[in-house]
């Protein structure tokens, strides 16, 4: 964390990983930031997953789920409901950065799912992903919630990559793709899903710098700081950033001392959107083909099955 944080902040663009989004309290509003109206993207996907996972699982009839970035898996419930009604479910590998959250999901699958093993790991989902050994095939792999959005292209490309590498022939990728702006999407729609009414996103946003305060024993201010969300046109992303409201220092043990003007930002994330033709290069450059696109009737979003080229 000190590492990327002193990066970071060293840039002319200043900026924060958002993987530190999500310590308990992160993840908790999170969950709440996709219960909201303006955040379409989740309802959006689930009605996909409910919509076409009982007739995808039933034809593939995965043995094992492994779900990167799972938080709370209420979406990927959808997929192990269909997997034991299939009769071919076996086994739930969740991976997520926050372990406490991580291990209060496993706990409630367990119980929702006796027939399933329920294995969390608590990682990096950039971490290099094992599946060779005890995971019964084939096995679906799913990176869900537009999550991939979150990464440069070049990252992007290396995590999907690494996600082809583990698997074999018979075994599936299932990703979630937030779409670009267009007839049944406007860009002020897309914004505000990024910055709701309530300022549920606003406090997501903010609590990073309790989270460095904490863990680095950085000395931020969070009421010196706004958030920000906007689409970029020209980068075809959303980007999140915390604004500062005056000049001010701040210091991190083991960085230094961090100094920000009035208007100057730090960026905390961003949210790539895709089209059909960027996720067919993006899953060429990593050995796979599209063999499923689900997309809603408005053009908001997609579920893309991808398997290894032949």
């Amino acid at each position: 964390m000190l590492a990327d944080v002193a990066r970071g902040l060293s840039r002319e663009q200043k900026e924060l990983p958002p993987k530190y989004f999500y310590d308990s309290r992160g993840s908790e509003l999170f969950e709440e930031i996709t219960r909201l109206e303006e955040y379409y993207q989740t309802r959006t996907e689930r009605a996909l997953l409910e919509a076409v996972m009982p007739h995808r699982v039933q034809e593939h009839r995965p043995r094992a789920l492994v779900e990167l970035g799972a938080g709370s898996a209420r979406k990927s419930r959808v997929i192990l409901d269909a997997m034991v009604e299939a009769g071919c479910g076996r086994l739930f590998v969740p991976v997520d950065v926050s372990g406490d959250f991580l291990a209060r999901t496993a706990a409630r699958l367990r119980e929702e799912y006796p027939s399933l093993s329920v294995i969390p790991r608590t990682a990096d989902m950039t971490d290099p992903l094992e599946t060779s050994n005890g995971v019964p095939r084939p096995a679906w792999i799913a990176l869900l919630g537009s999550t991939i959005g979150n990464f440069r292209d070049a990252d992007a490309r290396n995590l999907v990559g690494g996600v082809a590498r583990t698997m074999g022939r018979e075994d599936r990728f299932l990703m979630g793709a937030d779409l670009k702006p267009g007839p049944g999407k406007s860009v002020d729609r897309l914004e505000r899903a990024y910055d709701d009414a309530r300022g549920v996103t606003a406090a997501f946003n903010l609590n990073v710098l309790s989270v460095l305060n904490r863990e680095l024993g950085a000395d931020f201010d969070p009421a010196r700081f706004r958030h920000q969300a906007f689409y970029n046109e020209e980068r075809e992303r959303i980007e999140m950033h915390l604004e500062s409201l005056v000049d001010q220092e701040v210091t991190i043990p083991g960085v230094g001392v961090t100094r920000l003007e009035a208007g100057e930002t730090i960026r905390t994330e961003i949210s790539r959107k895709y089209d059909r033709q960027d996720v067919q290069g993006l899953f060429r450059d990593a050995g796979l083909e599209i063999e499923a696109w689900d997309e809603d009737e408005r053009g908001m979003f997609a579920l893309v099955l991808g398997s290894k080229r032949s």
